[in-house]
């Protein structure tokens, strides 16, 4: 390992400390989601929040009593149930061939045999399905596998450019190539919520608070002076110590 590395990889897991600091040590919960579950969950997250992507979820889950029932309905019906997630009509789609080719390949709508796979395997059998990417895959290994992946969304992309602990990544897809031999054993799970959680809170695409970033020495964005200057005004300590309690 080059001194590069070894330097890159302890401002890392600085960076790591410092948010848990902050925002606490976020754990996975007890119970997880089956993998298939946890597949079409990410899946209809995309382009959407949070809210509105549960309520899809929960409203496909409530039309359709099987995946199975899914692979056979038309993909109007689909898009019905999913509307308020945002880009029904393609996800509907994407959703429905995604389950057939399941059903077909593996005579049964369930990816249990996941748990059973190394990392590599795990990643190469989902991104064998069209419309499935490396975020989403990784989502299934962290949050349903149980695994110690570090999943790369927008915010943390976002985040890991600002920061400099990736070089020359403009997708999440490099983001998460780069930063996989990086993050510290053990902390994927808890890095990768804090800087959601931070992304949304303090990191924003527009208009950061970096007067109040408690890694603003850490950072390496070219605005951040312009936008600490901004900010001055604009928030409280009262209202930042608020923020960062709120961790839902």
């Amino acid at each position: 390992m080059g001194t590069a590395q070894v330097v890159l990889r302890r401002k890392i897991k600085r960076i790591a400390d410092k948010l848990e600091k902050y925002l606490g040590t976020p754990h996975p919960p007890s119970t997880r989601a089956k993998p298939i579950d946890m597949l079409i969950a990410t899946l209809l997250s995309q382009n959407t929040n949070d809210k509105n992507s549960h309520r899809a979820y929960i409203q496909l889950k409530k039309t359709f009593p099987s995946w199975g029932k899914i692979a056979e309905a038309p993909w109007r019906k689909i898009a019905s149930a999913i509307r308020t997630g945002g880009m029904a009509n393609q996800k509907s789609k994407r959703i429905k061939k995604i389950i057939r080719t399941i059903g077909e390949k593996y005579d049964s709508f369930d990816l249990d045999f996941l748990n059973d796979k190394s990392d590599d395997e795990v990643i190469e059998i989902l991104l064998s399905f069209k419309g499935v990417g490396i975020k989403t895959a990784a989502c299934v290994l962290t949050f349903s596998l149980g695994r110690d992946i570090f999943p790369v969304d927008t915010h943390v992309h976002r985040i890991c450019n600002r920061l400099e602990l990736i070089s020359n990544c403009k997708t999440p897809e490099c983001t998460f190539q780069q930063m996989k031999p990086n993050v510290p054993k053990g902390k994927g799970y808890s890095f990768h919520t804090n800087l959601i959680r931070f992304g949304r809170k303090i990191c924003r695409a527009n208009k950061p608070l970096c007067n109040i970033c408690p890694l603003y020495k850490e950072c390496c964005f070219e605005k951040k002076e312009i936008f600490a200057r901004m900010g001055t005004n604009r928030i409280t300590q009262r209202d930042y110590d608020f923020m960062l309690l709120d961790n839902v």
